[in-house]
């Protein structure tokens, strides 16, 4: 059976998100990021300064990327839009599924290539009522993935060949062959399927040897796979049942940044969950993860 390492973790801040997900390591800043969809605000931590902002959106966001100009790129309902950092103007660059009113955007990441992978649902959780689009830096966007019930992780291996995905309900990994100069997936195989006792899969990460870190909600941990054997690894237990999303950043990449949530929550669960929404760090666990990739786009806006 497997056990936790000697690792320890620690909580961010104070604060507790309803639905905190999707983390982003900052490295120029020194900062780590990260959303609470149901409230609609970016929260961001830095480090230096122990100092934690909070962008107000107004709107669900399901995920967040870097941008290099500076900005934020976040997947509003109201469409994927630019964040100004300084003043927190929010601008409308483009929306995939404009006319789907009852879906939102989830989860979503850059690509190694700068583009940006996002995912939608419906806000029922109706079954393959979502997608998988990829927006390229002229804002042009693509559908890479159909038919899915709830987007979830996304990562890309570590010689840019193969794209690992979640639809949280499938319980499963899935791989595809990953194009970097065209951003086209093909050969789509499950890697490995996760067993219903460890909770559902939701977020993901690789680290640098190419291992998989997937967050489980209604799970209370965080684990580490080997997407070729589909063995597991490792895993860390957390005080909260609802883990969301992780990521690596420090330094060195190797401290690993894990969100939760407290939505849906019974007030039995919360006095038992107290720490519920809150942002952990795992510090120095001994793996390094891959540096954060910016969104590459030409700073324009859009007609929808």
């Amino acid at each position: 059976m497997l056990t936790s390492p000697p690792l320890k973790y620690e909580v961010v801040t104070p604060h507790c998100c309803r639905l905190g997900e999707g983390p982003v390591w900052d490295a120029a800043n020194k900062s780590i990021c990260w959303v609470d969809i149901a409230n609609g605000n970016i929260h961001e931590f830095l480090l230096t300064k122990n100092e934690h902002r909070k962008f107000k959106v107004k709107d669900l966001i399901g995920a967040i990327a870097l941008c290099k100009n500076g900005d934020f790129l976040a997947a509003l309902k109201n469409g994927l839009s630019s964040i100004n950092r300084g003043n927190g103007k929010i601008n409308l660059l483009c929306h995939p599924e404009v006319s789907l009113t009852k879906n939102r955007y989830n989860d979503g990441k850059c690509d190694p290539a700068g583009r940006f992978w996002i995912g939608t649902m419906a806000l029922s959780e109706k079954k393959e009522a979502g997608s998988v689009y990829m927006i390229e830096k002229d804002l042009c966007y693509s559908l890479r993935i159909k038919g899915v019930t709830i987007s979830n992780g996304m990562a890309w291996s570590p010689d840019n060949n193969t794209f690992y995905y979640i639809d949280t309900p499938t319980f499963e990994v899935v791989a595809y062959d990953y194009d970097i100069k065209t951003g086209n997936i093909t050969n789509k195989r499950v890697a490995f399927t996760i067993p219903k006792k460890e909770g559902f899969p939701d977020g993901m990460t690789i680290d640098r040897e190419g291992m998989l870190w997937i967050a489980h909600w209604k799970g209370w941990q965080v684990t580490r796979w080997n997407p070729s054997s589909g063995k597991k690894l490792l895993s860390i237990a957390l005080p909260v049942a609802r883990i969301t999303s992780c990521t690596f950043g420090g330094e060195d990449l190797q401290d690993l940044y894990v969100t939760s949530a407290s939505i849906g929550l019974t007030e039995k669960e919360h006095k038992e969950q107290p720490l519920a929404g809150s942002l952990f760090v795992i510090k120095n666990s001994g793996y390094q993860g891959m540096q954060t990739v910016a969104f590459d786009y030409e700073p324009k806006q859009m007609s929808v």
